[in-house]
């Protein structure tokens, strides 16, 4: 008994050395990612000055979602999720280095940023989806709260001290050469990913019985379809995401152009971004208790719009720079409402396919859109303009789906999860 006690407890200690392995390789590989979104989008603006190619940039960074998002998310339960991340950060660290790499004995192609771009994507696919299955198996299910928000804490600081950092290097390095700490990085991730002893996979689906691929995905794009809250939320979602992108994608060229901001200063508008989205991530539990989901999801998207139009014809940078913070903010508020609104909805057993299918469906749109906000800005020469679109469009949005399911969300959230599960289709949107 007391041997079995002392084998517990090690099994205990092992668990928690994994998970401090594990958080600590994610927060220096967030740390250097936050300083390649910071970098990237400026070295194709020094590159070509254009916004088409910005949006074309994003464009190229979002396609492997909607290609191959459910088949990769499916395929990495297959195999050894853990082994698949390590290859994955490896891959990864490989691409980055080839920018600076090629930067510093050929002239920099932006094709070659646009290859780098979409296999980068591709391979954070393979990584995402096994990592959603890391935490549940380094920690026990009372401490995965504490867990996770230790990662996000560490992801919020990355994404806050990142591109502070880099906006500081960038005055004494050449801009490409930022790129080596972000390969570093993904190296150093792969590298305490392999010194973790525990499996990412359970018994069962190492070696359980194998459905067709092509089931799993159908039975959760069906759920996801015929039910009348989670298909409003994700056609919101793909709208918001084709527009909204245009305003992300081309930061730097706003920046440039209309507040004149120096690369320090474009650093800064990434870092108040991490700024909002923590102020207001720590706001979302006390708004949903004050209000209910369309209140608070559907105001933010309102404020959201306001705060665009705002920027559109803004040419004070300090005013832009609270601007972009609070939009950004209200943003991941938006999210954190719809994400838990579908958690409280969707029956368990469903929960991981669901997230994912409506994940790629709100993400197929930001490739079209991110294009399409290059066209018009090369084409009428006016980014305030487009920017003011896009706040108009985010204002009415809400007013359209108040009108939808997500007006009376709350009714939904009263049913049980297995009635859910058999709700037919609500012939309104």
């Amino acid at each position: 008994m007391s041997e079995n006690i002392g084998s517990d407890v090690n099994s205990s200690q092992k668990g928690k050395y994994d998970f401090w392995k594990y958080w600590s390789g994610q927060t220096i590989s967030n740390l250097g990612s936050s300083v390649t979104l910071f970098a990237l989008p400026l070295l194709v603006y020094k590159l070509t000055g254009s916004a088409l190619n910005l949006g074309l940039t994003t464009t190229v960074t979002f396609l492997p979602y909607p290609l191959f998002g459910l088949v990769l998310g499916a395929l990495v339960d297959r195999f050894d999720r853990k082994r698949v991340m390590i290859l994955a950060d490896l891959g990864r660290a490989l691409v980055i280095l080839s920018i600076p790499v090629q930067a510093f004995f050929w002239p920099l192609s932006i094709w070659w940023i646009y290859a780098v771009s979409f296999l980068h994507s591709t391979l954070t696919i393979c990584f995402e989806a096994g990592e959603f299955a890391a935490i549940p198996t380094l920690v026990g299910k009372d401490d995965l709260v504490k867990a996770n928000g230790r990662i996000q804490a560490s992801y919020s600081a990355a994404s806050i001290i990142g591109p502070l950092l880099a906006g500081l290097l960038v005055v004494f390095l050449p801009l490409p050469s930022l790129l080596f700490l972000d390969s570093f990085s993904f190296f150093l991730s792969a590298g305490f990913l392999a010194l973790i002893v525990k499996s990412f996979n359970s018994a069962v689906a190492v070696d359980g019985p194998k459905k067709h691929l092509g089931q799993d995905v159908l039975e959760g794009l069906r759920y996801v379809l015929k039910h009348p809250v989670l298909r409003n939320i994700s056609l919101m979602m793909a709208v918001m995401n084709f527009v909204d992108t245009i305003v992300i994608s081309q930061l730097v060229f706003f920046a440039r152009t209309r507040l004149q901001a120096t690369d320090f200063q474009i650093g800064l508008l990434y870092s108040a971004a991490s700024v909002g989205i923590v102020v207001f991530s720590l706001l979302a539990g006390i708004l949903r208790k004050r209000w209910n989901f369309s209140q608070v999801a559907l105001g933010a998207l309102l404020v959201i719009g306001a705060c665009t139009i705002t920027l559109a014809w803004m040419r004070l940078y300090w005013i832009g720079l609270v601007l972009w913070g609070i939009i950004s903010g209200l943003g991941i508020l938006f999210n954190i409402n719809t994400s838990s609104l579908r958690q409280a909805i969707v029956p368990n057993h469903l929960l991981g396919r669901v997230m994912s299918i409506a994940g790629v469906l709100g993400w197929s749109s930001i490739p079209l859109g991110a294009l399409l906000g290059g066209i018009l800005i090369t084409w009428t020469g006016n980014i305030a303009l487009v920017y003011a679109l896009v706040g108009l469009v985010d204002i009415l949005l809400p007013l359209i789906f108040a009108f939808t399911a997500l007006g009376r969300a709350e009714r939904y959230l009263s049913v049980p999860q297995e009635e859910n599960a058999a709700r037919l289709p609500d012939p309104s949107l």
